[in-house]
């Protein structure tokens, strides 16, 4: 199904160009996450919105999709604005008269700061800013949502890191493994969302992501993440239960050499037979002769039971030193956890394997798939927008709603701009041009305008920015 942007709205935004008031030449919106349903959580990391740009507003609205959306609307119960869509193929080609600004892709931002605004360059066309509302809030929301969750995430790997390993840096980048392609509603969510995941790691097995990467946030060449082989379930159990040392055996054979990594799922009937006698005795100096390293990935049963037992297993038997910081690490041997990971899990094990004497760094990964890329909708962060400005007969207005029966979903008036301090780094939304210059820094720039991308990101800027507000108090 092609995609037609007409018809990429809600229905009722069909009808809304005959609701403004009469003489009205611009409508002002902006996009910002109201509230945090996700505990210590105040800010969220922006991302994803060049990926729209260059998916969605980069095709100009052709006449086949203005035909297509006047039949569709003619039996669907709503007037169409066929005068103002054809005003839009004849004046500007199709392509979209409207600028888009939004703050740089990977920033972190408080809540309740705007993170994009849009409004109609055209005043003949004031209604196409709301009209857009639809694919546009979608857009953000997903792989803002996501890249937050992850980001969250990575502090909390990161505080384990460093209360347990000598060098916390090292590993981080890949101690969150993105499993969620196959747990998503489609396609592009997969890439959506295996992208966010990618601004804070670089382990991933969403191909997708990969794909979608080179594809909005270039350059082509290079590799963004990186995967390693892996056993599942049906792999193993093919052997036959009386065939899974083999089963063991082949991955060693096939996979084991200097410097490689690769996972064994090891529960797929037995985990202490996997632990203490496949791996680790039968099978344990052909391990170690191999050389690379093994990952023993466990899928079922209480994840602290199982990590514990493993941890101390596979300490018994392939050995463990300990580090600076009086913490076992094992040798030769890592644990993968990938089922049932979530923000809360993952800092109940973090907490868990510290407390039993062991570091972080005895996990090559863990696995995180639906929550981090399905568990998330709209209100995870309270995303919105909402018109905050316009023009009706020459004169500007200030718009806003304040319902008295639920004050949090109050909206901003004016042509408000987030700001941060030059000095200290606090954010502040306030009127355009209202604050001193020379002591707070505008946020918002334009990125796209009439059909043409104004500022480009390289996806390794965006890992940069991410990474440049790593840890501080704000976040979370």
């Amino acid at each position: 199904m092609q995609s037609n942007l007409i018809l990429d709205t809600d229905s009722y935004k069909a009808s809304h160009w005959l609701q403004y008031p009469p003489g009205t030449t611009q409508v002002y919106a902006y996009i910002e996450a109201r509230a945090s349903h996700v505990d210590g959580v105040d800010a969220t990391l922006f991302f994803g919105l060049q990926a729209f740009l260059k998916t969605y507003l980069s095709r100009p609205v052709g006449a086949d999709d203005l035909a297509e959306a006047r039949e569709l609307f003619a039996t669907h119960g709503e007037p169409f604005n066929l005068d103002g869509w054809q005003h839009i193929l004849d004046r500007h080609g199709g392509w979209l008269p409207v600028e888009i600004r939004a703050v740089p892709e990977g920033s972190r931002v408080p809540l309740r700061q705007a993170l994009v605004t849009i409004e109609n360059t055209d005043p003949a066309v004031p209604w196409l800013t709301g009209y857009l509302e639809t694919a546009l809030l979608r857009a953000i929301w997903y792989p803002t949502t996501v890249a937050t969750i992850s980001r969250t995430a990575k502090e909390t790997l990161r505080a384990a890191l460093e209360r347990t390993s000598d060098d916390p840096a090292a590993s981080l980048a890949f101690k969150l493994h993105d499993f969620g392609a196959r747990g998503v509603s489609s396609a592009e969510s997969a890439r959506l969302g295996g992208m966010a995941h990618l601004v804070n790691f670089m382990g991933t097995d969403t191909v997708e992501a990969i794909r979608a990467i080179r594809t909005c946030y270039g350059p082509a060449d290079g590799m963004p993440a990186f995967s390693v082989p892996a056993a599942e379930h049906s792999t193993m159990t093919m052997w036959g239960e009386a065939g899974e040392l083999d089963a063991y055996r082949n991955m060693v054979r096939r996979f084991g050499r200097p410097g490689a990594i690769y996972s064994v799922v090891s529960d797929s009937w037995s985990l202490a037979r996997a632990v203490d006698e496949h791996w680790g005795r039968t099978l344990r100096d052909e391990v170690l002769a191999a050389g690379g390293t093994l990952v023993v990935r466990l899928d079922s049963g209480d994840p602290i039971d199982s990590i514990r037992y493993a941890l101390e297993s596979l300490g018994r038997s392939f050995g463990f030193s300990v580090n600076r910081k009086g913490y076992r690490v094992l040798d030769g041997v890592r644990l993968l956890q990938g089922d049932g990971i979530d923000l809360s899990s993952l800092a109940h094990l973090c907490t868990a394997i510290a407390d039993a004497g062991w570091s972080l760094d005895c996990f090559g990964t863990f696995g995180m798939g639906g929550a981090l890329l399905q568990k998330v909708n709209r209100d995870t962060f309270s995303f919105a927008q909402k018109a905050s400005w316009g023009v009706v007969d020459g004169e500007a207005r200030d718009i806003c709603k304040r319902p008295q029966g639920d004050p949090g979903k109050a909206s901003k008036a004016g042509r408000i701009v987030s700001h941060r301090h030059r000095t200290d780094g606090r954010w502040c939304t306030a009127i355009e041009g209202s604050l001193d210059a020379g002591e707070w820094q505008p946020m918002l720039e334009p990125v796209w305008r009439d059909g043409k991308l104004l500022r480009e990101q390289d996806f390794a800027d965006v890992r940069a920015r991410a990474e440049a507000g790593f840890g501080r108090s704000a976040f979370p």
